[in-house]
């Protein structure tokens, strides 16, 4: 006669060779819910505030429009002169271009476009050097600061330039003596090239050289954390 088997222990009770339970002893998955209170998940370092942020894009709005007098400077020492003749007609003066077929004119605005872009370089460099975070409003400030640099060259270029009222330069330099035009700029898009050319090198220089946040979901759960970039 065969003696009954044992029967299993239930399926609650905990195994003779482990003192707790097994649905004690498999891990959790972590939580995605909130973090608890006073617990703070950390991704990534972060940003300085904006009242900081607004405060640096100030400082660099001011400082590349303060910059446009350099450029004025420069643009009325390197730009091309347009000639004009002075000429007395039934006791009137009149003036007129000496070269009609010249392209000072265009070289004017072609100079002070090559400064503005220049300007536009060094601008977006310095910033970046100064800080490499980057963030919308100091490329606000760039864009903001390149349009005000360059209508103050413009102005300060025309002062500083040869005199506005051609009739009594004429009459001071003689009949039929060369003088220089007053610099005029002709293609008011140049205006607009210091802060195309200071946004397109700051962002190029982020997108390349810029710090970057490490991507929450490169990381297994469990896994390391991957070092930033």
């Amino acid at each position: 006669m065969t003696a009954p088997l044992t029967p299993p222990p239930p399926p609650h009770e905990p195994s003779p060779r482990s003192p707790h339970p097994a649905w004690e002893t498999a891990p959790a998955p972590p939580s995605m819910g909130p973090a608890p209170h006073g617990a703070t998940a950390v991704y990534g370092e972060d940003g300085p505030g904006m009242k900081t942020e607004l405060r640096e894009a100030a400082v660099v709005t001011v400082g590349v429009a303060l910059a446009g007098v350099l450029l004025g400077v420069l643009w009325s020492r390197l730009a091309p002169h347009v000639p004009l003749v002075g000429d007395l007609v039934d006791k009137n003066w009149v003036v007129y271009l000496k070269d009609t077929e010249g392209e000072q004119a265009i070289g004017v605005d072609g100079t002070f476009t090559l400064l503005a872009l220049g300007f536009g370089v060094l601008s977006a460099l310095v910033v970046f050097l100064a800080r490499k975070r980057g963030g919308v409003p100091l490329v606000v400030a760039l864009a903001v600061g390149g349009v005000l640099g360059s209508l103050i060259a413009w102005r300060v270029g025309v002062w500083l330039g040869p005199a506005q009222d051609v009739i009594a330069h004429a009459q001071a330099v003689g009949k039929g003596v060369t003088f220089p035009a007053p610099l005029k700029l002709g293609a008011k898009g140049a205006l607009l090239a210091w802060s195309v050319g200071a946004l397109v090198v700051h962002l190029g220089l982020t997108a390349l050289f810029g710090p970057r946040d490490p991507d929450p979901y490169a990381t297994p759960y469990g896994g390391p954390a991957a070092p930033p970039a």
